[in-house]
This record gives structure tokens, C-alpha cells and sequence, in this order.
């Protein structure tokens, strides 16, 4: 996905709302998810301009995210559907991390959090966008790949391995127990 796309997809608040009704299912009848957007921007506009703004809209969204590789459309028995895509959960997963409603726990619970991250250069992309989300939650790297935070959240991170399929690529750990040195260091970057 080109630097563009990356950028109107951020600002597109149908591209946000599309991703976000995607993921609250497998796959999605276009139909449904057009009057679902028309719903949404019948608060904002009159009901006439709300018809023709999200055929339109949703109609050329899904025409960005699918150039973007972000959903994948599908015919069947003269209707089109639309699903997410592996790249299309992970965009899903940095809108949710953007989102201002989420919250980072600002309590530790005595537990640490180590993700080990370990995609290889042809997997780039992905590794780059997962090193993303570990910043955005609050994670600091240790090193290369070695992710720790203080914070529980390590069923996002659990239902980010199930959902892109990483078996070993990524491995979520948690623990109690950890050398004085390093304890000693991850007091001073979380606890400060």
C-alpha cells in the first residue's frame, strides 16, 4: 500500500466505519453495510443527501480498500460481499489502538507483559505494522525483538497472533519474575 492510500485511508471516516464493520463480522453483504454508513450519516446530513452520499461513499471506499488490499470483494447469487483481508485486521487493529476511547491501564497488576516479535525481511510490512501497535500500547523495545510493557494487554496482542496466523512468529509471555538489573530498568522507563 502506497504512502497515499495509507493517508486517505486515515482521514476516510466511511473507510474507518467500513474497517470497523468488518470486524464485527466475516464477511458482509455490501447492501447492508451501504445503508448501515447511510444510517450513520443521516445524523450528520439530510436523508436525501445521506442516500446519494453513501451509495456513492461506501461505493468508492470499498473501491480504496480493496486497491489497498485492505478488504477483498466477493459475488455470489447475484450479490457482492466484502471481507477483511490479513492487511485490512491489522489497519483494523491501529484504528482501534488510534482511537481516542481506548486506554492504555495506568495500573500495574505485578505482571509483566514480553511480546517476541520474529518476522523475516520478506514479511516487512507486517512486522513494521505490528512493531506499530506494540508502540501505540505502550510496549517498549528491549531489543530487536523483545517487546515489554507493564500493561494488560496481552489478549490484544493473543488475538492478534490467532487472527494473522502467527504461530511461532510471535509469542506473548507473561510473568512475575524477572533479573534485578532489568527490573531495575523497566522501573525507571514505565514507572518514571
Amino acid at each position: 500500500m502506497s504512502k497515499s492510500e495509507e493517508k486517505n485511508i486515515k482521514k476516510s471516516p466511511i473507510s474507518k466505519a467500513i474497517l470497523k464493520a468488518l470486524g464485527d463480522k466475516k464477511v458482509y453483504d455490501l447492501l447492508s453495510l451501504k445503508n448501515q454508513i447511510k444510517v450513520a450519516l443521516e445524523a450528520n446530513t439530510s436523508p436525501n443527501k445521506a442516500d446519494n452520499k453513501a451509495e456513492y461513499a461506501v461505493t468508492r471506499a470499498v473501491k480504496n480498500l480493496t486497491d489497498a488490499g485492505m478488504v477483498e470483494s466477493l459475488q455470489s447469487d447475484n450479490m457482492d460481499y466484502v471481507r477483511l483481508t490479513r492487511e485490512g485486521k491489522q489497519k483494523l487493529m491501529s484504528l482501534k489502538l488510534d482511537d481516542d476511547t481506548v486506554m492504555v491501564p495506568t495500573t500495574w497488576d505485578g505482571q509483566w507483559r514480553v511480546v517476541l516479535l520474529d518476522l523475516p525481511e520478506a514479511r516487512k510490512n507486517e512486522r513494521e505494522s505490528l512493531r506499530y501497535l506494540l508502540k501505540k500500547a505502550g510496549f517498549v523495545c528491549l531489543k530487536n525483538s523483545a517487546w515489554v510493557s507493564p500493561y494488560p494487554l496481552e489478549h490484544l496482542f493473543m488475538n492478534i497472533k490467532k487472527d494473522l496466523g502467527l504461530t511461532t512468529e510471535l509469542m506473548v509471555l507473561v510473568t512475575d519474575t524477572i533479573d534485578e538489573d532489568t527490573r531495575k530498568y523497566l522501573f525507571e522507563v514505565f514507572m518514571k
